[in-house]
Parts: C-alpha cells; sequence; structure tokens
C-alpha cells in the first residue's frame, strides 16, 4: 500500500537543487520563444521564467549564453525503464507474452520499472526526460505509465501510474483474432462490452449470479477508467479503414482514442480533427512496409498539422530513444512548423497523458524538466550539455560513455588484445 500510494502522489526530486539558467534563448512551448532569458529553478520546479528575473543571492548559475533551453524531451511511446536487450526475454517486462489470452489489461508495466537500466541513463543523457512506456501484445496488452528518467527506486520514476491503456488494432492483431479484422473488432468490442456490464452488476458478479463474462474480474476492472474516459485508450493501427474502425468503436463506447503509429492517418484527417484524436507517430515512416502501411509518406505529421489534429512523436526506438529528435527534424524539412514540432516531443504527449499541468513546457509551478542544448537540438550536431529532471542536474554518465572512457587510451594491452602476443 505504501509504495502504491509513493506511486500515485505527486513525485518530486530527493535532491533537487536551486539554480538558475542565465542568457539562454528559451522555447518555453506554451508561449514565444524569448532571447537572453533566465529560467530559475527552486524546489524542485520553475519559480520564474524572463529576460528580467531577479536571481536570489547564493543560488548556483549556469551560464548560457548563446545557448538553447528547451523543456526536457517526451518520447509519447517507448519501453525505456522496461526493457533492456529485445532478444533476452529475462530482460524485458514489456508485455505478458506466454499468456494464451489476447486480454491482458490488468497487466501495470510499473510493477517492471528498472531505474538502474542503461538505457535510462543513456537516453537520458542525450535530452530525453520523459516517456511513456508502453506494454505491447495482444489485443490489449495493459497499462502503460508515464515516468521521468530519474530516480534511484521504480515509484521514484513514476510521474502517472495507469495513465492509458494499451491495445492494437492492425495486422498483428487481427492474426490473433482469427486471422481477420473483424475477427479483433469482435473480441474488442464484447470485451468492452462485458466491462461495462460488470461495472453496472459487481454485486450479482461476486454472487455468481450474473451471466458469464469474457474476461477475468481484474481485466474487466482495469477497463474502467478506460470506459469512464479518465485514461485514454492507444491504439496502434496504421491503415485509414481501420482508423476509421477504431474511431466507430470509441464512439460506441465513449472511450477517448488516441492513435499509435498512424501511417495512413493523414489520409482520415479531417475525421481525427473533428473527433479531437491525437495521433503519436514516427516521421521518418515513409516506406510500405506491409499491406497495411501503402500510403506511408514524409509529410504525414504536417498534414495532420495543418488539419488540426494533434500530433505527438515517438522513435519507436528505446534503445536510440534520443533519435526523436532527428525524426521531428525531419518532420520540419517536410513541412511541419518548428513551433509544433517542439510541441510534439514536449507538451503534446504531456497533454495526451493527462500530465501536462506538470510538465512539458516551461512554466512558473511546474516541474522543472529542461535541457539546455549547443544549439537547435533537431540538428544532429547539438549536444544536450546539461539535463535537468525535477530540478536536479542529473549525471551526465551513460554506458557508452563509459566504455569510451575506458578505451580512450589504451596503454598496454593484454594479450587478447593482441591476438595473443604480449605487444
Amino acid at each position: 500500500m505504501r509504495m502504491i500510494l509513493a506511486i500515485l502522489l505527486f513525485p518530486t526530486a530527493a535532491a533537487a537543487q536551486d539554480l538558475a539558467i542565465t542568457g539562454a534563448t528559451v522555447h518555453t512551448v506554451s508561449g514565444a520563444r524569448i532571447e537572453n532569458t533566465t529560467v530559475l529553478v527552486q524546489g524542485g520546479r520553475i519559480s520564474a521564467v524572463g529576460a528580467d528575473v531577479t536571481v536570489p543571492t547564493g543560488i548556483p548559475r549556469i551560464e548560457a549564453a548563446g545557448k538553447v533551453v528547451t523543456p526536457g524531451i517526451f518520447d509519447a511511446a517507448s519501453s525505456i525503464g522496461i526493457t533492456e536487450v529485445d532478444a533476452v526475454d529475462q530482460t524485458t517486462d514489456v508485455s505478458m507474452a506466454g499468456s494464451a489470452d489476447l486480454i491482458t489489461a490488468a497487466f501495470d508495466v510499473t510493477y517492471g520499472l528498472n531505474p538502474h537500466s542503461t538505457l535510462v541513463s543513456f537516453n537520458r543523457s542525450l535530452g530525453v526526460t520523459t516517456v511513456a512506456a508502453l506494454p505491447s501484445g495482444g489485443l490489449i496488452a495493459g497499462q502503460a505509465a508515464v515516468i521521468d528518467l530519474a530516480g534511484d527506486v521504480p515509484s521514484d520514476m513514476v510521474v502517472a501510474a495507469r495513465a492509458a491503456m494499451r491495445a492494437d488494432y492492425d495486422e498483428g492483431a487481427a492474426g490473433l483474432a482469427g486471422g481477420t479484422r473483424g475477427g479483433a473488432a469482435m473480441r474488442l468490442r464484447e470485451v468492452l462490452e462485458d466491462a461495462r456490464f460488470w461495472a453496472a452488476n459487481r454485486s450479482a458478479f461476486d454472487r455468481g449470479q450474473s451471466r458469464e463474462l469474457a474476461q477475468s474480474r481484474l481485466d474487466l476492472e482495469a477497463l474502467q477508467p478506460v470506459l469512464a474516459g479518465r485514461v485514454p485508450l492507444v491504439v496502434e493501427t496504421h491503415r485509414a479503414s481501420d482508423i476509421l474502425s477504431v474511431l466507430a468503436i470509441a464512439r460506441e463506447f465513449g472511450i477517448r482514442p488516441v492513435i499509435l503509429g498512424g501511417v495512413e492517418a493523414w489520409m482520415v484527417a479531417d475525421e481525427l480533427a473533428a473527433a479531437r484524436v491525437p495521433v503519436i507517430l514516427k516521421p521518418l515512416t515513409s516506406s510500405p512496409s506491409s499491406f497495411e502501411r501503402l500510403g506511408a509518406r514524409f509529410d504525414n505529421a504536417a498534414l495532420l498539422h495543418a488539419a488540426g489534429v494533434p500530433v505527438a512523436f515517438t522513435s519507436f526506438e528505446s534503445h536510440r530513444g534520443f533519435s526523436i529528435l532527428q525524426e521531428a527534424g525531419n518532420a520540419v524539412r517536410h513541412g511541419l512548423p518548428w513551433d509544433a514540432a517542439l510541441r510534439a516531443v514536449t507538451l503534446t504527449p504531456a497533454e495526451i497523458y493527462g500530465v501536462g499541468g506538470r510538465t512539458g513546457s516551461l512554466e512558473r509551478g511546474k516541474a522543472a524538466n529542461l535541457v539546455v542544448w549547443s544549439g537547435d537540438p533537431f540538428e544532429v550536431s547539438s549536444r544536450a550539455e546539461t539535463v535537468v529532471i525535477r530540478g536536479e542536474v542529473v549525471p551526465a554518465w551513460s554506458r557508452p560513455q563509459e566504455l569510451l572512457e575506458r578505451y580512450r587510451t589504451l596503454g598496454t594491452m593484454p594479450p587478447a588484445y593482441t591476438g595473443g602476443a604480449a605487444p
């Protein structure tokens, strides 16, 4: 119970620092770009942003003239923190792959979080401060969590537990449901209908006096926040007609869908905009790698944005989560406004998962998750010079950097490194 309470409460940094970043070009995301600006951080939160901020005596300063400051990068669909080596099952906690069922709605990724994963420190050192850790597998995979890439124990990482439910409605889901999308739709509707019936007949169910239900009590209970509209149903789907099917099911049950992947989302942009349904996509998806992705194109994000669809980005690369910045830069190259691209990797994902009031922009009172960049963050030559999470400057250490330092000066090498002969 104590751990659950810790997860649900607003997390604060155990070693939050008071600091001031001065002289930078600041992109607040919620407002205009501000030149020669100070960001004041106190108690783990942003206390002031502006060109005329007075820094209290004794607060450490980070001189950032000529630098760029943005909110920390938020990957909207990741497995950072719940996976280590994809090919080694014992190191992954993203799915109940051994389950014979298509529905594992009660599965909660927070119990598998590993704050000491090398992927956490690696991506964090490159500017990623927050991710939505999503489960995968089956028709309904389970409950996602929003986590900051900081903390020594799992509960320290969690910003919002059970922030979304993850589902699939694509070729893979159809293959699991008898080989057809009709089968997947039938199974999904059956489970949602049973969850709605269970909520209205709990007493009868507990007495064994209700009709037989398709899922366990735990799964039906886990779906209640989705049916109540309190959390979104994040559905991976790509084909335009499949996206419309998801929208129809969402209307039928009064749920809030989020389209994940959405390779052909541009083809139904007007319908998505009318329904106010966000799309989380990978901007560099441009090749028709399957029949459900024949409409892939580089300007997907630009077309959706122009239609008024909220757009967030993911790299689908947890081992290279930082590549989301290159993805965003390419979206700009293909017509998306620069400010919209920055919003797609900061505030929009925060809003999708219900934490926009806490993070995603540089505003007074929000958590101090921010990055000082050497230049434009979407330029591959730019570096994350300082990363701050919840007011704490986090270490720049990562395993690749450690290996670099280890072998920077080789010195006298052991025989194994010289073909068996002594140097």
